[in-house]
């Protein structure tokens, strides 16, 4: 399984309380549409995560394009909020060993309780930290989220 988690736009809060349900309900009909096995998905105002499982012919990256991609057009094209609707370029994708995804499952449900105690770039931080990576190895910018796919999480 695969962990992904990607920011809106310059880490903007615009996944609104009205928007949540409507987004993470397309975001589910189209992956099943697409052949995109997600296991769970949930959100806050400014990222989501999702725990998908790749078909035998799916990359992380071509999944993160098409899940990214259209769900920012049809949010969009639904003018659900006044703002345009844009993802980061950029996304984490981890990999969850089997002993995980219970763990994993746990902390993509409970977002809204998690970021109570600490923001999405506290958590950020340390997900590289708990990697061995830092902030200058995927270059300077604050804004940008790590695009490496080949690390491996057994803690999230």
């Amino acid at each position: 399984m695969i962990h992904f988690i990607w920011s809106t736009k310059n880490r903007d809060r615009i996944i609104s309380k009205e928007l949540k349900p409507l987004l993470l309900t397309h975001i589910k009909e189209n992956s099943i549409a697409k052949g995109i096995f997600i296991d769970c998905l949930n959100c806050v105002e400014d990222h989501i995560h999702l725990l998908i499982s790749l078909g035998t012919e799916q990359t992380i990256s071509k999944v993160a394009m098409l899940v990214k991609g259209e769900s920012s057009f049809w949010a969009n094209k639904q003018k659900i909020i006044k703002e345009k609707f844009e993802w980061q370029d950029e996304y984490i994708s981890l990999s969850v060993s089997e002993s995980a995804i219970a763990k994993v499952r746990n902390y993509i449900a409970n977002q809204e309780k998690h970021h109570q105690k600490k923001t999405f770039t506290q958590e950020y931080e340390e997900f590289l930290s708990a990697h061995g990576f830092s902030m200058s190895d995927f270059g300077s910018s604050q804004n940008k989220l790590l695009t490496h796919q080949s690390l491996s999480s057994s803690t999230t």
